[in-house]
């Protein structure tokens, strides 16, 4: 972990210094930083509070962190609409600290963002139609050719599931099979996840991508269920 993530990590603690606003949850050189903090967003009339993670890897900040939405107000949907939103705009701050630029943006285009889909409950058919697509529970079925680093590669896997809202079963015998299942959104990220980050080691022991990776099927549940 770099010096100019430890500082802004130490800044941003003195920032949201409010009971509950900052907790730092992982803290390691090889694994990265994790900590949430909690924020207000909104007019005053209608306020929200946003609980955000950020899981700042060993490379940080030259690459973008991974970013968690969740909030008691808002629908799921809305949630990964600001997580997606958050995570374009740190696509454009990379190679430098970003994150209290990112909370900043985000208490100043909250609105925009949630209010986007509200509309769309009007339309008719088609944009009802749209929703349904987006909001389907989607299965991918993935092959990995192995893991030299097992206990440190399910860990990295599991966090991954987790942050995206993902159900994951992993199977480890002859072939090394992994089930998820979540929003189609959520599963294209987590392939971009386990195909550009660091997750195993290679045979020098140094850590490596992976490459080998295959998607075997990616299909809606409910068609799923009718060959079942």
């Amino acid at each position: 972990m770099s010096e100019r993530a430890l500082e802004e990590i130490a800044v941003l603690s003195a920032i949201y210094c409010g009971a509950g606003q900052f907790e730092w949850t992982q803290r390691s050189d090889t694994e990265g930083n994790i900590f949430h903090i909690q924020v207000p967003v909104g007019e005053s009339s209608g306020r929200k509070t946003v609980t955000l993670l950020f899981h700042l890897p060993a490379e940080y900040p030259s690459c973008v962190p991974g970013i968690s939405v969740s909030c008691e107000q808002l629908t799921r949907r809305q949630c990964e609409d600001i997580k997606q939103s958050l995570l374009t705009k740190a696509s454009a701050l990379v190679s430098e600290p970003m994150v209290h630029e990112l909370v900043l943006w985000l208490q100043q285009n909250a609105e925009n963002i949630t209010d986007v889909e509200q509309p769309s409950r009007h339309r008719g058919p088609p944009g009802r139609s749209e929703i349904h697509v987006d909001e389907r529970v989607w299965t991918a079925l993935l092959l990995i050719d192995h893991m030299r680093s097992k206990a440190k590669y399910i860990k990295t896997v599991e966090k991954w599931t987790w942050d995206l809202e993902l159900t994951g079963r992993l199977f480890t015998g002859q072939l090394i099979l992994l089930l998820l299942q979540g929003t189609r959104r959520n599963i294209k990220e987590y392939l971009h996840l386990h195909k550009s980050v660091k997750v195993d080691v290679d045979s020098a022991g140094k850590k490596c991508k992976e490459k080998m990776m295959s998607v075997l099927c990616e299909r809606p549940l409910s068609e799923e269920r009718k060959h079942s």
